[in-house]
């Protein structure tokens, strides 16, 4: 009964402890390695009132994709604070490529090891959490990631505790007496909405949901093509999802009873991520549903538990392909537009998983069509994030062809049968001088 009195208490009083944001950032100090929760989960209270210290230089911001605006990347910080992007996205792509910002190329499962490490001392970890619960445990939320690790290695965790935070359930605890200082707030957190789908989006939809198998578990990334896929798949039936994170989409072959994961090897019954990125609606379908397991990306990502789900289907998109089936899925050129993420780890993952599908999705043009994204050769500088030894499935709006096994003849040959029409006759003269393919002979 004591110890219910106490967390009731806690429970309570737990708010005189809030403070100002500016008090709360007031613990980052100059030369501090601060890492930054990302995401819907970005705490832009404490991240917009940091961004104001002028007190403070050569401070590092280890962050992975953030929503909202990035105000500490701005001409009146330079010299305070030093982004460090380990997935790039919108907010940080402009800085990263003008030379203001870093970059890391990274798998994503291995983000968390940097920090346990401490190849990356933590000193600070910035998060935004759930209020905390009647035995006085907070949530990490929509972002558990490589945020896990920080909040267990960082000397120093303060939060913005927020009452619209989702409390998520799997690896995602976190004692209110870890938290140094918060600022309480009562705010949406940063949604993400969907585009229209588009034609290509559509067709290319239509290529891969027959692909997939009832009783498969999938992985998949945000984006058109991965919502015009799932669109497809409420006809199938026990459906799983093991993904590094997930959208709305899921919600709808869930309340279909499409996505069952009664079949899965690895979280049987529940929907296993690392994090979201969505509306409202799928934050309200994460709040204390034990159907969902929120883990750290590098047991998510690992792919020694992906290949234990049979029938893996990992679905990933691409920038550019080149004609031996080097994958370039980071950057254009030299410009730096993601990260290497989980691409990989799923890929392989799903490579090795019995009956499993790797797939490597994307319109067969860019620039409005002037530019074909099957290439004889990557751009100069262009990552490649999955090797031409990896790569397995490759689906345009003009087909779907499997390259595994396939020679450097044939891999060529099959690229060119999903390229765009216009770019096929190009694409296989510059085969030709490069590879000293044969040329077909012509039709009688």
């Amino acid at each position: 009964m004591e110890a219910n009195q106490t967390a009731s208490l806690m429970s309570n009083k737990w708010t005189d402890r809030a403070t100002s944001p500016a008090e709360v950032v007031s613990f980052v100090k100059s030369d501090h390695r601060v890492f930054l929760h990302g995401a819907c989960a970005t705490p832009t209270t404490l991240t917009n009132a940091l961004a104001l210290r002028r007190d403070l230089e050569n401070v590092r911001l280890y962050h992975l994709h953030t929503a909202g605006p990035a105000a500490w990347i701005s001409p009146e910080t330079r010299g305070i604070f030093r982004s460090v992007s380990l997935f790039t996205g919108g907010p940080l792509r402009k800085a990263v490529n003008e030379g203001l910002a870093d970059h890391v190329p990274i798998f994503l499962s291995d983000i968390p090891g940097l920090f346990h490490s401490r190849q990356v001392q933590l000193d600070v970890a910035i998060l935004q959490v759930s209020p905390p619960d009647r035995h006085g445990m907070c949530s990490l939320g929509t972002s558990i990631d490589a945020a896990r690790a920080a909040a267990d290695t960082a000397k120093i965790v303060i939060a913005e505790i927020n009452e619209q935070m989702p409390r998520t359930l799997g690896d995602s605890s976190l004692p209110f007496q870890r938290i140094t200082a918060f600022v309480h707030t009562n705010r949406p957190l940063h949604e993400h909405h969907p585009e229209p789908e588009s034609h290509i989006e559509s067709r290319i939809g239509e290529l891969i949901a027959p692909m997939i198998d009832n009783g498969s578990t999938l992985q998949m990334g945000i984006g058109g093509i991965p919502d015009a896929v799932l669109a497809r798949l409420h006809d199938k039936r026990d459906l799983g999802i093991h993904s590094e994170m997930f959208s709305d989409r899921v919600v709808e072959l869930v309340e279909s009873g499409a996505v069952t994961n009664k079949l899965k090897a690895v979280g049987r019954g529940r929907i296993v991520t690392s994090f979201i990125n969505g509306t409202r609606r799928l934050f309200d379908f994460v709040h204390d549903n034990p159907g969902v397991a929120f883990y750290p990306c590098d047991w998510t990502n690992d792919t020694a538990n992906i290949r234990k789900n049979p029938k893996m289907v990992a679905i990933n998109s691409a920038i550019e392909v080149d004609l031996t089936g080097q994958v370039c899925a980071d950057s254009i050129g030299h410009r730096i537009f993601s990260g290497i993420g989980g691409q990989m780890d799923f890929i392989r993952g799903a490579a090795l998983s019995p009956g499993g599908k790797p797939i490597i999705a994307l319109p067969s043009t860019a620039a409005g069509g002037k530019v074909s994204r099957i290439v004889t050769q990557l751009n100069p500088g262009a990552g490649v994030v999955t090797t031409r030894g990896h790569v397995h499935w490759v689906v345009t709006e003009y087909g779907a062809v499997n390259l595994h096994g396939l020679s450097l003849r044939e891999r060529a040959e099959a690229l060119i049968s999903v390229a765009h029409p216009d770019f096929r006759a190009d694409l296989r003269k510059e085969a030709i001088h490069l590879r000293h393919f044969i040329a077909p002979a012509p039709a009688s």
